[in-house]
């Protein structure tokens, strides 16, 4: 009997592990990625022969702030700045600068039509985009929109743990 009870400890503790990844808590990662510029598209033109001509290139065009704030801490100490970006090609970004949480498992990047900060039962009803996986637990990175996503009603950013259904912080945005 005791044998048995032991191996369904470890049995237990093994999924226990498997499930809540504990090393988690104590490992950190940093990417630090430079703020993106852009061109705008070029445009093609007509020349009096009939020859298609692509206007010069135009310069650089730094990216347009439409909301940013600041994170505040759910489930775990999340801080940082969150901002949605346009560049001049009109794809649009969520750039996280100065950005730290506590590492965990499944935590990805999502836009939500609801209030930052709170309880995070909230982040499970109504709308939202997926960007993408955390790509790290601090610095400086940026998540793409997808094309076509309508933003109107999009009031922040969270950073949610997808395995347990938990906000681990969020920043507001005032479109």
């Amino acid at each position: 009997m005791r044998k048995l009870l032991f191996v369904a400890g470890i049995a237990l503790a093994a999924l226990m592990l498997a499930a809540f990844e504990p090393w988690t808590a104590w490992t950190r990662s940093t990417v630090v990625e430079a703020l993106p510029t852009s061109r705008p598209a070029a445009s093609a033109t007509s020349v009096p022969d009939g020859s298609p001509s692509v206007a010069p290139a135009a310069e650089e065009i730094e990216p347009v702030v439409l909301a940013s704030g600041r994170f505040v801490t759910q489930e775990h100490g999340t801080s940082g700045q969150a901002s949605l970006l346009t560049l001049a090609d009109g794809r649009r970004i969520v750039r996280l600068e100065g950005f730290s949480t506590s590492n965990g498992p499944d935590l990805h990047v999502w836009l939500s039509d609801r209030t930052a900060g709170g309880s995070w039962f909230k982040y499970d009803e109504g709308r939202s985009v997926q960007l993408g996986e955390l790509k790290a637990t601090d610095g400086t990175h940026h998540y793409e929109v997808p094309a076509g996503a309508d933003l109107d009603g999009f009031r922040s950013v969270v950073i949610w743990c997808k395995r347990f259904a938990v906000a681990f912080g969020s920043a507001p945005l005032d479109l």
